[in-house]
């Protein structure tokens, strides 16, 4: 049976040169970067190495860079961090409808500690309009924090049109950039913003490790206490290998960007086209065009796209129905509810993400496989059938 994954928004094999530059801080190389001898001196070197890595794929400094645990904490300890900081200037924060659950959570989690949210409205492409921004601005608020790309529709934010209103009331505006940074250009002074999310996780590095950019100036109140890491910012021991390895990605992302967007581009034009002209009553679902370059997701009309994983994955194929952190959740995406699709449309959502090592060979078998299962499914949708009955009474 033919293998194909398509789930590379969850996540990415490590690169063989990411491995490489990791092993050896899970064997000899174990010191503390805390520690004052030549063990920690190696290890710091090497987060410092990483931090210069990181802060070269994004456009900013290395010192302005903050090692995480995850790109779920990254957003927590923005959209928490810095709200907190900013408190006694107001206590409004302004966010989008299509968020992923890690900043509206959050959101939520500052309305419970006295501050007012404000969610954006998107299109129907899950575009955030700068002029709806503007809208929601007041005198009281302190963060606005608007992803600079959907992981799930893959839709492109105008990012710095964005930051040119938030930046007329002095708002600080962070975005969540986990789905772009290092998938294509980001350069934090084009985009103008004040702090931005990001996470290897995507871009061929390791789990577990993920980063807060935050513009030198900007204040922020660490969610944790117990140590000097970081900065003060955040403590804890650093997690050497992943933070290596989170480096050298980003190294190899900024070197190979261009060749890995034409790839994914080709590739993903080719699954839309096939998608849409072999399965009939099938939605493309986020920007046609401002999109990401591995990202097609659609809406199967009839039936639930649960089904079609489980049929996909029986025979080789990896695809996603929504976020990895809401995929198992069984429920309608907020997204796609958000951008106005209705219930029993979302619900057959289906998330192909494309990455380096996919051919056309990948795509070629999804669009052969994918269309008998799609019919074999409808045959037993009692929303088919109703369908069908309709169009037969319409004539």
């Amino acid at each position: 049976m033919q293998k194909v994954y398509l789930d590379n928004a969850s996540a990415t094999a490590i690169l063989p040169q990411v491995l490489e530059e990791m092993l050896p801080y899970l064997k000899g190389t174990y010191g503390n970067p805390q520690s004052l001898h030549e063990w920690g001196d190696a290890a710091r070197e090497a987060v410092d190495l990483a931090r210069e890595r990181v802060a070269a794929l994004i456009g900013g400094q290395s010192q302005e860079i903050i090692f995480t645990g995850s790109g779920t904490e990254a957003n927590n300890f923005a959209i928490k961090g810095l709200a907190l900081a900013q408190q006694a200037q107001g206590k409004h924060v302004v966010t989008s409808a299509i968020e992923h659950f890690s900043a509206l959570h959050a959101a939520k989690t500052l309305e419970k500690w006295g501050f007012e949210v404000t969610e954006v409205p998107v299109d129907k492409y899950g575009v955030v309009n700068p002029a709806d921004v503007e809208v929601c601005l007041r005198k009281d608020t302190v963060l606005v924090s608007i992803m600079h790309a959907n992981g799930e529709v893959g839709t492109i934010q105008p990012i710095a049109d964005i930051a040119r209103v938030v930046k007329k009331t002095g708002a600080i505006f962070h975005t969540d950039a986990i789905a772009t940074a290092g998938i294509i250009p980001v350069d934090v002074k084009q985009l103008g913003v004040d702090a931005l999310s990001l996470t290897p996780g995507q871009f061929y590095g390791p789990k577990g490790v993920g980063a807060l950019w935050i513009k030198k100036g900007v204040r922020i109140i660490p969610l944790m206490d117990g140590g000097v890491q970081e900065g003060g910012r955040r403590p804890g021991a650093e997690n050497v290998p992943a933070i290596v390895g989170m480096g050298k990605a980003a190294e190899l992302a900024r070197e190979q960007m261009d060749s890995r967007i034409a790839h994914s581009t080709t590739l993903r034009d080719r699954l839309i086209q096939g998608m849409l002209s072999r399965i009939e009553h099938t939605i493309l679902t986020g920007h046609p065009s401002q999109r990401l370059p591995g990202n097609a997701s659609f809406c199967v009309e009839f039936i639930e796209g649960e089904s079609m994983l489980m049929l996909l994955s029986h025979n080789g194929i990896a695809v996603s129905s929504g976020s990895a952190c809401t995929s198992r959740a069984l429920k309608a995406s907020h997204v796609l509810i958000a951008m106005g699709l209705p219930h029993e449309i979302a619900q057959g959502s289906l998330l192909f993400t494309i990455g380096a090592e996919n051919t056309e060979g990948d795509i070629d078998y999804v669009l052969e496989t994918l269309p008998p299962i799609v019919d074999r499914l409808r045959q037993m949708s009692p929303l088919y059938s109703k369908f069908l009955k309709g169009q037969q009474g319409g004539k």
